[in-house]
């Protein structure tokens, strides 16, 4: 009984006051965009996702960037914080084609910095065998 009164008094919805079929409860809860539309969420949570992502694939990446500067600030930090600054410059952005190319040059980006290393390490491995 008590559960009961605490509900009333803080407006939870009682099981009761829910709705009577099941093509109610459907309509209710499922929104239905127009025909041949997509549902207008779609397109932000995915473009979120990739953002997401992206940063996340940005921070692994700078992993690999050991070595400092030549004020002795680690190159790891320094793109950290530029990657960081650019989000925070695109973070309001709505329309969905500057988000796709913001996007697509992040990972081109983020691509050619990891071939770049790739490259850089594979000389200097090289150069240590070859100088045994």
């Amino acid at each position: 009984m008590w559960r009961w009164r605490a509900g009333r008094r803080l407006g939870l919805r009682m099981l009761h006051n829910g709705p009577e079929t099941l093509e109610e409860l459907v309509e209710r809860h499922v929104v239905k965009p127009a025909k041949g539309q997509r549902h207008p969420t779609a397109g932000l949570t995915t473009s979120r996702r990739e953002a997401l992502g992206l940063y996340r694939e940005i921070l692994r990446t700078t992993r690999l960037f050991t070595w400092t500067n030549e004020q002795g600030v680690a190159w790891r930090d320094l793109l950290r914080e530029s990657a960081r600054m650019e989000y925070e410059q695109a973070r309001y952005e709505t329309d969905p084609e500057i988000i796709a190319r913001l996007l697509v040059v992040g990972r081109d980006a983020v691509q050619a910095a990891i071939d770049k290393v790739t490259c850089v390490s594979l000389n200097h491995f090289s150069a240590i065998v070859s100088g045994n």
